[in-house]
């Protein structure tokens, strides 16, 4: 046994390439994204073929999003409580199941919304628990110091699958058929499923410790998050990053389908364009990190996505709507690698689960809501009014943490 706990602290104390697990779940997560950008693609334009309705498009979206709601603390419970390795098994499981299920509707012609919504919401829940387990796993394999440098990999490596993703995803919809673009996604998820499997998690002490009652464990959740002012500052703002996000994403593809008259190739296009700028934040965040601190990172980045509102209100056609969604990646990207790290480095390890099903139950509040209203709105008024308001609520953020102590922090 010691032995392999010198073995394990070499490994984890090494450079990330040389870190099996790091590797394993980096690789696996890679194909996965692959995959799900073609889920992202047809999905929306699936449910546009079917019913021809932004408000059935924005139900989906949040329908999606409901497990962050309804499932983030009960799953970051769970991901404390039992092994992780074990719970991102079973989850990838449930999620090549659910895609399953789509594909053979569609094969046998027998596809309707509600399939589509309840099928997508076990996805969509599997798929959020992953994360959880995943997210707190990588503190147990890597290095404290390595943290931002392992978020910043698996966010470049997510994101340049962005980049390619939604062109294959709709040139392979325009090739073959929804079947053929949503069975590549399962197959991924199940070389996932596989690559999990070879992944040793060294031993965690909080495990071996006497658990409490379920709500005992969701309050410690709790309690930890909101005494946790470094955290809960960023966490808040994301609440409201989210509604001024769902008002665009809601209406988004219907937008550029119906009002633009883009393609299938050219929607997938236009989300390649806009993954351009998460690869070159996630290339870009650690030479930044060294010379700027974390809190004024995170501050000026809802001064860019501000600009990018602002491009989106008057952008004429599907590739400059890529062009605005790009500079709104590159916020997002190097917002996101930060506020990860902050939670990782902060929060006890055994507490980790629960603080980001919590912190991430919280941030997710606002969005079906969003979603709802965009979609409302779409089928009777102009939707650059939606994208109007939701600039207005990001120079709002802006102003609120460029005055807040946060901003000097760290």
């Amino acid at each position: 046994m010691k032995v392999d706990a010198a073995v394990q602290l070499e490994e984890k104390s090494s450079t990330l390439w040389k870190n099996k697990n790091f590797m394993l779940i980096w690789g696996g997560s890679t194909i996965s994204s692959f995959g799900s950008q073609m889920y992202t693609i047809a999905i929306p334009l699936l449910i546009y073929h079917i019913s021809q309705s932004a408000l059935a498009m924005s139900t989906m979206r949040a329908i999606e999003f409901f497990p962050n709601i309804f499932l983030g603390i009960i799953a970051g419970v769970f991901v404390d409580r039992f092994n992780r390795k074990k719970m991102m098994l079973w989850a990838s499981f449930i999620q090549v199941l659910s895609m399953l299920g789509i594909v053979l509707l569609l094969f046998t012609d027998q596809i309707q919304l509600w399939h589509l919504y309840i099928l997508g919401f076990l996805l969509s829940s599997a798929g959020y628990t992953f994360w959880n387990a995943h997210h707190s796993v990588l503190p147990q394999i890597v290095t404290k110091e390595q943290l931002t440098s392992a978020n910043a990999k698996l966010s470049f490596v997510s994101t340049f699958i962005q980049t390619i993703g939604p062109g294959l995803a709709g040139a392979v919809l325009v090739l073959f058929s929804f079947t053929s673009t949503l069975m590549i996604y399962t197959v991924c998820l199940g070389i996932l499923f596989i690559s999990i499997q070879f992944v040793y998690l060294p031993s965690d002490g909080h495990k071996e410790k006497k658990q409490h009652s379920f709500r005992k464990e969701i309050k410690e959740g709790i309690e930890e998050l909101f005494q946790n002012k470094t955290l809960l500052t960023p966490t808040i703002t994301v609440l409201f990053i989210n509604f001024a996000s769902s008002l665009v994403i809601g209406v988004l593809v219907f937008y550029v389908t119906d009002q633009l008259l883009a393609t299938e190739a050219q929607v997938g296009l236009m989300f390649s364009i806009s993954a351009i700028g998460g690869l070159i934040g996630a290339m870009v965040i650690s030479k930044i990190r060294k010379r700027f601190g974390r809190g004024n990172i995170y501050t000026f980045c809802l001064l860019i996505d501000f600009i990018a509102m602002l491009c989106l209100i008057v952008a004429p056609s599907w590739w400059v709507i890529g062009i605005s969604l790009a500079i709104r990646t590159f916020s997002t990207t190097i917002s996101n690698i930060v506020y990860f790290t902050i939670r990782q480095e902060f929060t006890p390890n055994n507490l980790l689960g629960r603080v980001a099903g919590t912190s991430s139950m919280l941030m997710k509040l606002t969005l079906p809501f969003g979603l709802f209203i965009a979609g409302l709105w779409a089928e009777w008024l102009p939707i650059p009014i939606l994208f109007s308001v939701s600039a207005c609520i990001f120079f709002l953020l802006f102003i609120r943490l460029y005055f807040h102590p946060f901003r000097k922090l760290i």
